[in-house]
């Protein structure tokens, strides 16, 4: 197979892992793209259009960047190309690989390669691209690349032409596919060449980005105003839209006055109690998407007082998740028991440890646990009153949500001492430098049970272990979960690795939400089932007349 099925005329093919055999199988989807772009042969379109969104602080144009997140990753999608992308349901189909296969014992993944692609400068994408996106970024451990401890089991990439690569892997990564999609662009090789510390180069990283995908940055003001255009010769064919620009506003209800007003085309909702107000203006339509996310509180495991299983159970009885679920989501959302979420109907197990709303045995753990009522109502132990340091991104849900906790914890003595701070610095406090007690945040991961990256010991005090849970047992079930070859076999292998989870609480899970998308009824061309796959697929976005 050498076509994109939703880029390519004639039939369509794309690969499936069958994990029984461990061997590739060549499926015919066409219904797939036919589904999901109705609208992509559409000419009632503006060939002029401009698609007007916002971002809630300055991006990094860099997906591998440590400080590269929740601000950047949709933004970089419409600029870089990953070697595979998701369809609508969660699943990995080709972008700058057209094909892949792995080797019977699973260690070998060769990565075939799409021709006639170039950079936005105009040079030609090669395999000598993905070399250095992954041996040289990726793989260097001394620079610690955002999402890089989801390549862990990569020993090396081999360049075996200009258009094939070969993953050489240490131990059988099932998932690999699927995580290449997980806003991991390739970076062009020849723009880093003598650049010492990737993380610095300003010139590409914050002012002049080159990739394969799309759209190209054509202006940028910092803390203002991102301004995309149109790649003409984009491998997927000229993109319909001609500009998308990213404003940059930190506050969400600025957010949505500039949809009612018209001058935002799309938006996530912060808060789902809106969704009446925006469903009532007649050029606006909102999405409720079921997407594999969940909501946690993250207790850093250097701080021997939440090191005890008691306190962290404790501390989720305490909460409250359903009337939370009721006030933050307006109802749309389900309490979550893990890491893996319903969408993944095969995987998810229901029947573990669950943690009612239930104050009185959260007091009694924390008694237990050797806490007791100080005079002012407030714990303590050892003469030293229960508070916890709970900083705070000034994004979306998150402060009402740390506002709430608060509220519920203070009921059974525990004192959060919240700071709200912006959300770049939100990261570096908590993400890269770990300086946080208690803290609340999200992830957003392939739909695949493969957690490893979240909670490997190998990981704690850095990469994607943000609390530093360190449990070999459970390490011991995720690598297995990567190594088996049935579907049979990983469904057993992570019913067990969600019951361990559920009675340790790595995190205190929160809820899996509905992803609230409103958007404008000019803007078409998406998919609207997540809205991940649809900015990897912006190409077919268009500007009604």
């Amino acid at each position: 197979m050498d076509s994109d099925p939703c880029h390519q005329g004639g039939g369509v093919l794309y690969t499936l892992l069958n994990l029984k055999s461990m061997k590739m199988l060549v499926f015919a989807g066409a219904l797939v793209c036919a589904l999901t772009y109705q609208a992509s042969s559409q000419t009632n379109y503006d060939p002029d259009g401009t698609v007007n969104l916002a971002t809630n602080a300055d991006p990094t144009f860099n997906p591998w960047s440590p400080n590269a997140f929740a601000e950047s990753n949709l933004l970089n999608t419409l600029i870089f190309s990953s070697l595979t992308r998701w369809d609508r349901n969660f699943k990995p189909v080709p972008d700058l690989a057209t094909s892949w296969k792995v080797s019977a014992d699973g260690l070998k993944w060769r990565f075939n390669l799409r021709k006639g692609v170039t950079w936005h400068d105009g040079v030609a994408f090669t395999a000598a691209d993905v070399g250095f996106t992954f041996n040289d970024i990726a793989l260097n451990q001394k620079l610690g690349a955002n999402h890089s401890g989801e390549y862990d089991p990569v020993s090396r990439v081999n360049i075996v032409n200009d258009y094939a690569v070969d993953f050489i892997l240490k131990q059988p990564y099932a998932s690999l596919p699927s995580y290449l999609s997980y806003f991991v662009g390739i970076l062009p090789k020849h723009k880093f060449a003598g650049v010492s510390d990737p993380w610095n180069f300003n010139a590409f990283n914050k002012e002049q980005p080159i990739g394969t995908g799309p759209f190209k940055l054509t202006r940028r003001v910092a803390g203002s105003v991102i301004e995309l255009t149109r790649y003409e010769n984009y491998w997927g064919g000229t993109p319909k839209v001609k500009t998308i620009v990213f404003k940059v506003i930190p506050d969400a209800n600025a957010q949505l006055a500039q949809l009612l007003a018209g001058d935002l085309d799309l938006i996530s909702l912060a808060n789902a109690n809106t969704v009446e107000r925006v469903k009532s203006d007649k050029n606006l339509v909102v999405n409720a998407q079921t997407q594999n996310l969940y909501y946690w509180i993250s207790l850093n495991q250097t701080d021997p007082r939440l090191t005890d299983v008691r306190v962290r159970q404790a501390l989720l009885y305490a909460l409250d998740r359903p009337a939370m679920i009721k006030s933050i989501l307006n109802g749309y959302g389900q309490v979550a028991t893990g890491p893996i979420a319903p969408v993944q109907k095969a995987y998810y197990n229901n029947k573990v440890a669950k943690y009612p709303y239930d104050p009185e045995k959260a007091r009694a753990l924390l008694k237990e646990a050797g806490w007791t009522p100080g005079p002012d109502g407030v714990l303590q132990k050892n003469g030293k009153p229960f508070v916890i340091s709970m900083p705070t991104g000034s994004y979306q849900q998150l402060v009402p949500i740390t506002l709430l906790v608060q509220q519920y914890w203070k009921s059974i003595g525990v004192t959060a001492d919240i700071k709200t701070i912006e959300w770049n610095s939100y990261i570096q406090q908590v993400v890269v430098k770990r300086e946080y007690e208690a803290s609340v945040a999200w992830w957003f991961t392939p739909a695949d049970p493969d957690v490893l990256p979240y909670y490997a010991a190998a990981e704690a005090g850095g990469g994607y272990n943000i609390p530093g849970y360190k449990n070999p047992q459970l390490d011991k079930l995720l690598v297995a979960g990567r190594n088996v070859t049935s579907q049979k076999e990983r469904v057993v292998i992570y019913n067990q690795a969600q019951e361990l989870m559920a009675n340790e609480l790595p995190y205190l899970y929160l809820w899996y939400p509905q992803s609230l998308v409103a958007k404008n009824k000019r803007l078409n061309g998406l998919s609207n089932a997540n809205l991940t796959s649809d900015f990897q697929s912006a190409s077919h976005w268009y500007v009604s007349r």
